[in-house]
């Protein structure tokens, strides 16, 4: 179970050894054993305590923005104790092998995406859209990143970022034209979202990026150190790196709740900006949609986990060739 605190002066407490979430209706009870994470937004809080008890059982607490996304987080010391997982992650970082696994990142989120737009896109529609040359083009784009070369990452960065942002752009049109007419939209919208679908995906992956950088975190990877993507200082952050081969779940979910029609204006606030902020109705959908379909077993190398176990065990091989990585 993943807790979210959402709701002005709701609170989560200690009781013994377990929780309890205090709210304006009264009182819940939670078992720790049933806890994977907790998710605290502006308006809610946690005891000392009760955040104690999360260390004590390795259950990440997040302090989640508006927006979904993780601003701070509370972890055990116990996290990242191998020194030499994070020195050789560094010299990883600047090295040729991070030139092809960066690539080897971006090739699996387009063969996701064309994997999701043959799942989704009606067959009647197909000559309409013109779906063949599209995911010829997409294919094209693949092509040109396998033949990228450069001794580090910098040196391919910007052409890399062009063929990603290209391939993204003909998936999300596609996208906007098979949901349905009210969850149109014209490209896609970050900070902060035009449109209600914008809205839904902004949300839904910052809470994946919360699940990845835990996972991260867990294997005693350093999240801050990335490879190529850069976060809103600049910096590079392996969190954004790892991502992108998972963001297709939450594509598919935002996808499916709009075809479903699960959500409609009532749950958007829309600002004087014409910007669109999912309220507290929306999160819940949203937020019980996504980890539904995480926690559904899928097979991925032959071997049947949850979703978000294949995130933990990306995130343990990624460790574990971090600890074995020589010049």
């Amino acid at each position: 179970m993943d807790v979210i605190l959402n709701t002005y002066g709701s609170s989560l407490i200690r009781e013994n050894e377990n929780f309890a979430i205090l709210h304006k209706d009264g009182k819940q009870n939670l078992a720790v054993s049933d806890i994977k994470s907790i998710s605290i937004s502006k308006g809610a809080q946690i005891t000392s305590d009760a955040a104690l008890l999360a260390i004590e059982n390795q259950i990440d607490v997040l302090f989640v923005d508006a927006k979904g996304n993780p601003i701070g987080r509370v972890w055990s010391v116990k996290y990242g104790s191998i020194s030499n997982i994070r020195r050789n992650q560094l010299n990883f970082s600047t090295s040729t092998a991070a030139v092809d696994w960066i690539k080897t990142q971006i090739i699996q989120k387009i063969d996701n995406q064309i994997a999701l737009l043959i799942s989704v896109v009606p067959l009647e529609r197909n000559t309409e859209l013109n779906l063949e040359a599209n995911l010829y083009r997409l294919g094209e784009f693949k092509r040109k990143i396998t033949d990228l070369n450069g001794d580090f990452v910098s040196d391919i960065a910007a052409s890399l970022r062009g063929l990603e942002g290209a391939a993204s752009k003909i998936y999300f049109e596609l996208i906007s034209k098979t949901v349905p007419n009210e969850y149109f939209f014209q490209s896609r919208s970050q900070h902060p979202a035009n449109d209600m679908f914008n809205a839904l995906l902004n949300y839904g992956y910052g809470i994946l990026y919360g699940k990845v950088e835990g996972a991260l975190i867990r294997s005693g990877i350093d999240p801050y150190v990335g490879i190529f993507h850069r976060n809103e200082f600049n910096r590079p952050v392996l969190a954004f790196d790892v991502i992108e081969r998972f963001r297709v779940w939450v594509d598919y979910v935002v996808i499916n709740l709009c075809m479903q029609k699960a959500v409609d204006s009532d749950c958007f606030l829309i600002k004087t900006d014409g910007s669109f902020w999912l309220e507290s109705l929306g999160r819940r959908i949203l937020i019980q949609s996504v980890n539904d379909y995480l926690s559904e077993l899928i097979s991925i190398n032959a071997l049947s986990r949850t979703r978000a176990t294949h995130i933990d065990l990306f995130a343990q091989q990624l460790a574990q060739s971090f600890l074995k990585f020589k010049e």
